[in-house]
């Protein structure tokens, strides 16, 4: 396989926020912004793959300013690191007022995919190169959110387990 740099995977959406994206107060639902943020990261990590993906886990996603109905809503994805069959992508999304061209960031986010084939399993992708000091801290930092995902889903898979025994000694 060959690598990819991130400027590779760089993708940008771009629309107009309308009414029947909207909560009562005239500005964009979160769960629409998550949907997009989705989307965009995935777009992505198919340019870096040239697979399917799918969303395994989304990490920090922060919602710093609202954006009203009539701004646009601006993503920007680019993937930061690669594992053997996962990606990490880093989302920023920005608002900007249609009137007056103003930029503000409104949210920021990490995802994971996980590359599949046709039958949903896991296959490799390809390797990221890291050419600047900021792309290998980028790639660093990734690694160090990965850790804490693994550490965290260890855990969960704990608790279930834990959670499996105490259901079978009360039958």
């Amino acid at each position: 396989m060959t690598p990819h740099s991130p400027a590779a995977s760089a993708t940008e959406m771009v629309q107009v926020v309308l009414p029947n994206d909207a909560n009562p107060l005239g500005f964009i639902l979160g769960g629409t912004v998550m949907h997009l943020i989705d989307i965009a990261g995935a777009i992505a990590c198919f340019r870096h793959s040239r697979s399917r993906v799918v969303t395994a886990a989304v990490d920090g996603l922060q919602f710093l300013h609202p954006i009203k109905v009539g701004d646009l809503i601006l993503l920007k994805a680019e993937v930061t690191a690669t594992f053997r069959t996962s990606m990490e992508v880093e989302v920023r999304v920005m608002s900007e007022e249609t009137l007056t061209g103003q930029r503000k960031l409104t949210s920021h986010a990490y995802l994971t995919f996980v590359a599949i084939d046709a039958d949903g399993q896991r296959i490799e992708v390809p390797d990221l190169v890291l050419e600047t000091d900021e792309e290998r801290r980028r790639a660093e930092e990734a690694r160090t959110r990965r850790d804490q995902r693994l550490a965290a889903k260890a855990r969960l898979a704990e608790v279930e387990h834990d959670m499996g025994k105490g259901d079978a000694t009360r039958e």
